[in-house]
């Protein structure tokens, strides 16, 4: 399980790191950061991780750079992991537009040639990724979170809907909740897992819920102002499937706030210190 180190820096007493392995899921070389906080260096250690995982366009270095989480994180001794959002590489069929191919991977593991072979995110992230990183990086396997943006969002609630009992919390900014019923969403799975929609409800968060899927609570930001909002994002199907199914969710909605990593990095700490209580011994 061999693990290069791309690049290190000092930050609020910890490391943020990049890092960069061979993936047998995706059959590239996968890139992913990793915020070790200063508590990472007691002998011994084994610290609660949160997952996060980014929207459309987005790599590891997006909520690295622009999210503002290493000095929380630093207090409260959370480990935060940014994965990619696909494989990427000559190799790997692609698009022309933004919200699908590389870039977009939607979380899921495709079924339809030529995607079928590469695409296999869903796999990556809940599977192998974790894989590497407790056999590198001193994590508590017991105590882990997800989190994400958008298409992140919707990939940290299916996850955590389809993986019962691996993630103690789920939150999510601005999160696709029902792709199934969206263009965005519509899109890629029709062409990461082909027509058949019943098939696309394993990867709908609205849809798992109705099925029966569960978790514990779901804490959601979303921006009033987001220029996504009515046609792709569509809170109010969580939260009428929330209601209907039990399950407590913290829907918050933030006047005036958009899309961007302004609005991610506004209420981010507040996603931590969530996690970070639920996530406690």
């Amino acid at each position: 399980m061999t693990l290069e180190t791309l690049s290190t820096v000092k930050s609020f007493g910890g490391t943020q790191g990049v890092y960069r392995h061979a993936s047998r899921e995706t059959g590239t070389d996968m890139t992913f950061a990793v915020y070790l906080p200063p508590q990472a260096e007691a002998a011994g250690a084994k610290l609660p991780v949160l997952w996060y995982l980014s929207g459309l366009t987005c790599t590891h270095a997006n909520v690295m750079e622009k999210g503002g989480y290493q000095r929380v994180c630093a207090e409260l001794g959370l480990v935060l992991v940014a994965p990619d959002t696909s494989p990427r590489g000559a190799d790997v069929p692609d698009d022309p537009g933004y919200d699908f191919g590389q870039g977009a991977g939607f979380y899921v593991d495709a079924t339809e040639a030529p995607y079928a072979a590469h695409y296999r995110m869903a796999s990556y992230i809940s599977g192998e990724l974790p894989t590497y990183l407790a056999a590198h990086f001193p994590v508590d396997a017991a105590r882990q979170g997800i989190t994400g943006h958008s298409m992140g969002g919707h990939g940290a609630l299916t996850l955590a809907l389809r993986n019962p009992g691996r993630y103690r919390s789920v939150s999510a900014f601005a999160p696709i909740v029902a792709p199934s019923e969206v263009p965005w969403g519509e899109k890629a799975l029709g062409r990461y897992l082909g027509p058949d929609r019943a098939a696309w409800r394993r990867h709908d968060a609205v849809a798992l819920i109705e099925a029966g899927a569960r978790v514990p609570e779901i804490l959601a930001d979303q921006g009033t102002c987001d220029t996504f909002l009515d046609e792709q994002l569509k809170p109010e199907r969580l939260e009428a499937a929330c209601r209907a199914a039990g399950i407590p969710l913290i829907l918050r909605l933030q006047p005036g706030y958009d899309h961007s990593y302004y609005f991610i990095a506004t209420f981010m700490e507040d996603h931590l210190r969530w996690h970070a209580e639920r996530l406690a011994p």
